[in-house]
């Protein structure tokens, strides 16, 4: 049995900052990836403040600069009945559309090398029985053994059903992402663009002069059939069709390589406020902690203010000279730190969460009267400045 001092599971956004955070606090670290490199999966990261301000901490947010617009503004279109009702927000602070890939590609080369294990899936994970420490059976029959294991592993976390942590819900929607490319350029305007029609909401971010990022939201669309990438091309063909010729053309030439199709899910915000996020010293971060609807563009960031947090809490509990397997490292310190880590992060995930739900029912809503409900209650509870949980500072390291 192999022994390893902290083990994080995915190398996705939130495993593979997670684990530089700690790097950059002189913690090593394992991440386990079931993939053979690092994930390019075709999609884009509405990145705001407080994901810039957590990507600067990390030492790569200069680089992410290079390949990404500014956004100055967010407009949002709702066509209802022949009507158009249009609401404008000024972008004052930071904000920007990255490439996914782009992103865990920097975070991926920050790492020392050897620090990522591809092709490294975890089926099940128990308790040592002299020890309690954590231990991770992978699908190859090796067993690793942890001081520390950290579940970065999206949605379907092994690591959060360890926890016990409740079943994540779906929204009745889907979701398309995917690039296209303007060799002359796309002349759009430094600005997200979302539009709202009957049951589709499509929207737009500029990445380069001659990139856009986009995605398709179909509220309803419960039965549709995919086999293959020009399938979910079709498909998005076909949802666009009573959009404008602009919007058609830009699916129509589309990367068709990089359209990516996703049953929303989300968990609940009752299960930020009470789930139960450390089990010994076993803990989670990024969508395994708090998938959430992309309707406020925090899920990213959000699992970047995860890194940066966790890592803070646990240097002060383990330190940088406990060596690579944390052995003069207590039970009971790493817990503390974990705790430090879950109470920092719980109230803040809450507000994202319950924000990002009502924002998604009230675009879903078919109801001027429910809508009107949802929009009163995201007053109520967060103010008429609905995007100041993008100034949100998750602190240095």
């Amino acid at each position: 049995m192999e022994e390893v001092g902290i083990l994080i599971v995915g190398g996705g956004i939130a495993g593979l900052a997670t684990s530089l955070a700690l790097h950059r606090k002189g913690i090593k670290s394992v991440v386990l990836e079931r993939a053979e490199q690092v994930r390019s999966e075709g999609a884009g990261i509405g990145t705001l403040t407080n994901g810039w301000r957590a990507l600067d901490q990390l030492g790569v947010g200069h680089r992410l600069r290079l390949t990404s617009l500014l956004i100055h503004k967010a407009r949002t279109m709702l066509i209802e009945n022949g009507k158009t009702q249009e609401f404008v927000l000024t972008i004052a602070d930071e904000a920007r559309c990255i490439k996914r890939n782009d992103l865990v590609e920097a975070l991926a080369d920050a790492l020392p090398q050897g620090t990522i294990r591809f092709g490294s899936q975890i089926v099940s994970i128990n308790e040592d029985q002299t020890t309690s420490f954590p231990v991770v059976q992978l699908s190859n029959g090796k067993t690793i053994k942890a001081k520390i294991l950290i579940g970065c592993d999206g949605a379907n976390s092994v690591v959060s059903d360890y926890l016990q942590l409740g079943p994540r819900k779906a929204f009745s929607c889907r979701a398309v992402r995917g690039f296209t490319n303007y060799p002359n350029g796309h002349g759009f305007p430094q600005e997200l663009l979302r539009i709202k029609k009957g049951n589709i909401l499509v929207g737009r971010l500029p990445l380069t002069e001659n990139q856009v990022f986009w995605f398709l939201v179909h509220m309803q669309d419960n039965h549709y059939k995919v086999e293959d990438q020009e399938s979910i091309a079709n498909l998005c063909l076909k949802w666009v069709d009573e959009m404008s010729q602009e919007w058609k053309e830009m699916v129509k030439i589309c990367n068709v390589e990089s359209l990516s199709l996703t049953h929303l899910r989300y968990r609940a915000p009752s299960e930020i406020m009470l789930g139960k996020f450390r089990r010994g010293t076993v803990t989670v971060a990024g969508d395994a902690m708090h998938v959430m609807g992309p309707f406020l563009g925090q899920g990213g960031s959000a699992a970047l203010e995860d890194a940066v947090v966790l890592a803070r809490c646990l240097a002060r509990k383990v330190g940088p000279d406990q060596g690579d397997l944390l052995k003069d490292c207590s039970m009971r310190s790493i817990e503390e730190g974990i705790d430090e880590y879950v109470k920092e992060r719980r109230m803040r995930l809450l507000g994202l969460s319950v924000q990002t739900y009502l924002t998604g029912r009230s675009l879903q809503t078919p109801s001027k009267v429910v809508r009107l409900m949802f929009i009163v209650l995201l007053v109520l509870l967060f103010g008429r400045d609905q995007i100041r949980h993008t100034k949100y500072d998750c602190g240095r390291l």
